[in-house]
């Protein structure tokens, strides 16, 4: 007998379709697959190479509950560097990035609290609520504002419940990034209405088109009311090492640290090496990868563009598009018509949120070869319809 709480929780919409591409791939059958959101490169070799240093070193004990003093240092000084964000490693807390939004949601969160969640969003931020015994409120994002989370739309679900916004820049699943103007705005309505900020940044270096991130607790009155989530998985190709962290203002760590007590202690310790090597050693492979999402975008939104009764705004982060059709069928009607006649696996799109009915999520994080001939494909079938 499972608790109730599990009946207010979906699977996951994108580990639903994964699963069901590797099956495809184990049946033998050629099938390309544009679900999960894993870049496709491998780990750079200097943070390899950390973890194996460390594990021959004997970094295989506990450490306290908030990650590795040298790692803590410089996720301090790359926030400091980078975002403008005014944070001591005193105000950085390691974790699996996921797991830090699922503690600081829960060290927020009372019963019957809102939380305002953009909608398209992750799939994740509103189960975290839901066990949390809060109440996900959607922030419609809007496809002429090409999915960007606006301080309008914020502004109309803003009530006396309300007591979190979750933000999210670049956007999975949308791609879209949101302007300073979007930023600032929202941060005003943080101050005015005394609300507290969660934003997941872990897409920050994947952003095209000359388009800056702007880290929300950078600005001023911000960093006391703003947890900052962060990771190595999109930026180093790191997915599988389960590493990122939070930045946030002390009164939060207590919370978190409790939380993170509780469950996993800490990020294995080895890995929080790597993590080190990962901050301060060569860039040049973010970049390199950085440049090769950005020709596989254009090749993504070439052929929505150039396809009939599909439509997309061009994606300016991550490695998504979200693209909506016409056809008269429901999203995973879609996902499993392209499955079958353009042997291509896609994400329905309401599996993040209502706002994504009629959508699909594409992930261009596969080879470029397999997003020219995927395309091709989903245009051919599509043209059929």
């Amino acid at each position: 007998m499972l608790a109730e709480r599990i009946g207010r929780i979906q699977e996951s919409g994108t580990m639903k379709m994964k699963a069901l591409a590797s099956q495809l791939k184990k049946e033998g059958k050629k099938v390309i697959s544009f679900t999960v959101g894993e870049p496709d490169f491998q780990t750079p070799k200097h943070i390899v190479d950390a973890c194996i240093d460390a594990l021959n070193a004997g970094m295989t004990k506990y450490i306290d509950a908030p990650g590795l003093p040298e790692l803590r240092e410089a996720i301090a000084e790359k926030s400091k560097n980078e975002n403008n964000i005014q944070c001591e490693a005193a105000n950085v807390f390691v974790a699996p990035t996921k797991h830090a939004l699922f503690e600081s949601v829960f060290a927020t969160v009372n019963p019957g609290d809102e939380v305002l969640i953009p909608d398209p969003a992750w799939v994740s931020y509103v189960p975290f609520v839901s066990m949390a015994d809060g109440k996900a409120v959607p922030v419609p994002l809007l496809e002429e504002a090409s999915f960007r989370m606006t301080p309008e739309q914020v502004a109309e679900k803003i009530t006396p419940k309300s007591k979190v916004i979750m933000m999210n820049s670049p956007s999975n699943p949308c791609g879209s990034v949101n302007t300073e103007a979007d930023i600032k705005g929202i941060a005003d309505l943080a101050k005015d209405h005394d609300l507290i900020v969660i934003t997941d940044e872990v897409y920050e270096k994947i952003i095209f088109d000359g388009m800056k991130h702007l880290s929300i607790a950078s600005l001023p009155g911000m960093f006391e009311r703003t947890i900052t989530i962060n990771g190595f998985s999109k930026t180093y190709s790191m997915t599988g090492w389960r590493l990122g962290w939070l930045v946030a203002d002390k009164p939060y760590l207590k919370g978190i640290s409790k939380i993170q007590q509780h469950t996993i202690t800490h990020a294995p310790t080895f890995i929080q090496k790597a993590g080190v090597a990962a901050l301060k050693g060569p860039q040049e492979p973010v970049n390199k990868m950085i440049d090769e999402f950005k020709k596989r975008r254009d090749i993504v939104y070439k052929y929505i563009q150039e396809t009939s009764g599909a439509s997309a705004p061009q994606p300016k982060g991550a490695f998504y598009a979200f693209m909506k059709f016409d056809a008269d069928m429901t999203d995973e009607e879609m996902a499993m018509y392209l499955m079958k006649d353009a042997e291509v696996v896609v994400t329905p799109g309401d599996s993040f949120g209502a706002a994504g009915k009629k959508h699909v999520r594409i992930s261009f994080a596969t080879a470029t070869s397999d997003v020219e001939k995927g395309m091709a494909g989903i245009k051919a079938a599509l043209e059929k319809l």
